[in-house]
């Protein structure tokens, strides 16, 4: 979930050290392999031969042999708030279950020493063309071990590649089919991800994951009919606490909105409240896609999907989002407004719309998206990241907090950046202005030094799977305590402090 904070009326300055220090609920756990790249997970436990860690994609797994250690909690802030069950609904990749057996065996035999054993699924596909229909299986379950692999990494894009290759050697496994589809929806192509379920509901018809994942599908799309018809039929099929809560979530809206209205343009589909002016709707969308040329042309990405919208009275925005009272609209895989009272897109409305659009293009150009959820699955770009770049596409910049944060830094009270990667909603609203400020000063230090296709370089390698402090050392050559050294030099220089 990515939030607008407080609004350009309500802007204030920083405050003193007193306020600096961040309480909340403990933090997810940090999986630190042997090459020294860092997991973050919900929760991880040895198990055997391997490290099984559980993600907002469901439970992955590595081999033991390439874990250094893992690191239990930490700092806190990343806990999701209540009512936010669509953005954390865990969905993680159908498991096959082959009659002969097997798939374990062949597992290690593909994977092993924390990589992919090509030469060996070289093998099974020469197999394969002998046109044995168990050596097809294997060279299928081959290509799904790479794939299960690259997806434990963040890599999408193999993943796809190894998924589908195995569906061309076994077309008719729904699973395959299934794990095709799941990969389309973390890349939030969830069009392609329809496909391959109607294919897989065509041999499993009754199967609940067909339809858990048709949901996700719908609401991605912003279908929420389609999404609720199918996740009521999964819950029939077999009770998921996780899959009800998120569906109560989604009646929510459709309730909230079966009376709204509905208008779109090339990239966005809006949906708003009846007693708003049609004017403003027209207006918004006009707007919108002002801001989604100017975003496309700086982030050099085109997201593949309609981009839904939802303008709010107050109270519906609060009720409907829960989000804290320091938000001003808020994206989790769709841009969500109020705008009681406008009868125009202001210059404070248009900041918000393109805030929440930076976020929306961030999501998916770094395949964040679960659920059209931003940072919920798995590798996606961090907090401090997107708030600061969001900030800086509005137009914001750091004059007025840089002695603040000057005089926090040399105080040694800064919260390091690998703090300020989680979510922010349970922050109070000073403690987020502090956290806002942060991020929107690493990254106009980053953009004034290097430019802003530096940004889209780091975005790139985070949506290849990268930790983002990897990202950073590859495309700037500095690690978090190199960059917040260099932005607090830049404030000092920049803005005199």
């Amino acid at each position: 979930m990515a939030l607008t904070a407080v609004s350009p009326r309500t802007r204030f300055l920083l405050f003193g050290t007193a306020l600096l220090f961040l309480g909340s609920p403990a933090a997810p756990d940090t999986i630190v392999l042997k090459n020294g790249r860092r997991i973050a997970a919900l929760s991880a436990m040895e198990e055997g031969d391997k490290v099984k860690y559980m993600t907002s994609a469901g439970e992955l797994s590595l081999p033991k042999s390439i874990v250094d250690h893992i690191e239990k909690g930490g700092f806190a802030g990343t806990a999701s708030p209540p009512g936010d069950a669509t953005a954390n609904l865990t969905i993680a990749p159908p498991e096959i279950h082959p009659a002969g057996g097997g798939i374990e065996d062949m597992q290690r035999a593909a994977v092993h020493n924390g990589s992919i054993d090509r030469e060996y699924i070289g093998k099974l596909e020469s197999e394969a063309r002998l046109g044995n229909a168990r050596a097809n299986f294997n060279a299928a379950l081959g290509h799904h071990a790479a794939a299960i692999f690259e997806i434990s990494r963040g890599d999408l894009e193999r993943a796809l590649s190894d998924e589908r290759t195995a569906v061309t050697y076994a077309p008719d496994e729904p699973a395959l089919l299934m794990n095709v589809a799941y990969i389309y929806l973390r890349r939030n192509e969830y069009k392609q991800a329809l496909d391959y379920l109607e294919r897989a509901k065509r041999f499993v018809p009754d199967n609940p994951d067909v339809a858990k994942l048709a949901g996700w599908a719908h609401y991605g799309l912003n279908q929420l009919d389609q999404a609720v018809g199918e996740w009521k039929r999964a819950l029939a099929l077999r009770p998921d606490k996780e899959l009800q809560a998120a569906l109560e979530e989604a009646l929510r809206d459709k309730k909230e909105e079966e009376s709204y209205k509905e208008n779109e343009s090339a990239h966005f589909r809006l949906k708003y409240n009846g007693a708003a002016e049609p004017a403003l709707a027209r207006d918004v969308l006009r707007t919108l896609e002002m801001h989604f040329s100017a975003i496309e042309s700086e982030l050099n990405y085109t997201p593949p999907e309609p981009i839904g919208v939802v303008l709010y009275t107050e109270e519906a925005f609060t009720d409907i989002t829960r989000a804290p009272s320091w938000a001003g609209a808020l994206y989790d895989g769709r841009i969500r407004v109020p705008v009681q009272g406008l009868t125009s897109a202001d210059a404070e409305l248009s900041r918000s719309l393109k805030h929440e659009l930076t976020h929306s293009f961030v999501a998916q150009k770094t395949k964040s998206a679960c659920m059209g959820v931003a940072v919920s699955c798995g590798n996606h770009a961090p907090t401090w990241l997107q708030e600061g770049l969001a900030q800086w596409m509005e137009g914001y910049r750091s004059g007025n907090d840089a002695a603040a944060l000057v005089q926090i830094f040399e105080e040694k009270h800064a919260i390091p950046l690998g703090q300020l990667e989680g979510s922010w909603t349970r922050l109070d609203r000073d403690t987020a202005h502090y956290a806002y400020a942060w991020a929107l000063a690493n990254m106009e230090y980053i953009i004034q030094a290097d430019g802003i296709d530096d940004v889209d370089r780091v975005l790139d390698r985070i949506g290849s799977g990268r930790p983002t402090e990897q990202a950073l050392r590859e495309v700037l050559h500095s690690d978090y305590n190199d960059l917040m050294e260099s932005t607090v030099e830049y404030l000092r220089k920049n803005y005199g402090h």
